[in-house]
């Protein structure tokens, strides 16, 4: 086991993780512009496809890493029965849920009723698909929807804040299904999906677009809120969340809903690119 994996598991995750909230919240013209400029210059950030272009006109760190695209910075695959990417990033994993389990790394993987904390919710993906997304700190960090769908459910489940870096994820067994996380259960044209929203060292926070600020605050046991009747329906493409900090988010399909495309590892993705097909 390497010394960064060892520190995965003795840091101080919760700790850590309300400091950096504070810093990436604070507006010190000095220290914002420091941290801005580091990132964008060490991650080689595209500022040319920002509303905002000129980094040291955010209020602050967090301004800048869930900053909002021009228009046609990104747009959606103009075949309405194409499935759409719901984030840039990398695919870290895709494919077939097998039996209810998830291929995470070589030697690794989860099921998908550990992912979603709940054993019934996880029956109508047994056999199902998936598509994992890792998002890096030069991607853009709000997530859209791969189709259209009208909210159900969330489900804050409560864990650990590993990081989701490729290194960890070849290392840490279950790491996806171990990690702090919200599980946002829609119900579409096709039938049911779930977007899993989760967590990474360093913060790990989430806000959605219809109910802002959910994490934190971090959770002791599992958080579950219902939207029947509340009629929340995102269309395809539209924004659903954006983490405050970088991370991972899973799709999850049932089988037959669709078909995906050849996704590689660690290939390259944008929002709104077409990944399979309903």
């Amino acid at each position: 086991m390497t010394f960064k994996i060892v520190l995965q598991y003795v840091l101080p995750h919760r700790a850590l993780s309300r400091v950096v909230y504070w810093a990436t919240r604070w507006t010190f013209a000095p220290w914002k512009n420091w941290l801005i400029s580091t990132i964008v210059r060490n991650y080689q950030v595209n500022m040319t496809e920002a509303v905002q272009s000129d980094p040291s006109a955010y209020q602050h760190f967090n301004a800048f890493f869930t900053r909002k695209l021009r228009a046609d910075a990104r747009l959606a695959d103009a075949d309405p029965a194409t499935l759409l990417c719901p984030a840039d990033g990398r695919i870290s994993q895709s494919g077939d849920i097998v039996e209810g389990r998830i291929f995470q790394a070589k030697g690794h993987d989860y099921t998908a009723a550990e992912l979603l904390g709940d054993e019934a919710a996880a029956a109508p993906y047994r056999n199902g698909r998936f598509v994992n997304v890792y998002l890096s700190p030069r991607d853009y960090h709000r997530v859209h929807m791969p189709l259209a769908g009208r909210l159900k459910e969330t489900v804050h489940v409560p864990g650990r804040i590993f990081s989701v870096a490729p290194f960890a994820v070849e290392a840490i067994p279950r790491l996806f299904a171990r990690n702090e996380r919200l599980v946002c259960h829609f119900e579409g044209e096709h039938g049911p999906f779930v977007l899993v929203m989760v967590g990474a060292i360093l913060v790990s926070s989430v806000a959605t677009v219809w109910d802002g600020l959910v994490i934190p605050p971090y959770a002791s046991s599992i958080r579950r809120k219902s939207f029947e009747g509340q009629d929340i329906t995102l269309e395809r493409f539209a924004e659903m969340a954006r983490f405050n900090m970088g991370s991972t988010v899973i799709l999850l399909m049932p089988e037959g809903m669709a078909t995906l495309d050849t996704l590689q590892h660690q290939q390259p993705v944008q929002v709104g690119q077409r990944i399979g097909s309903c």
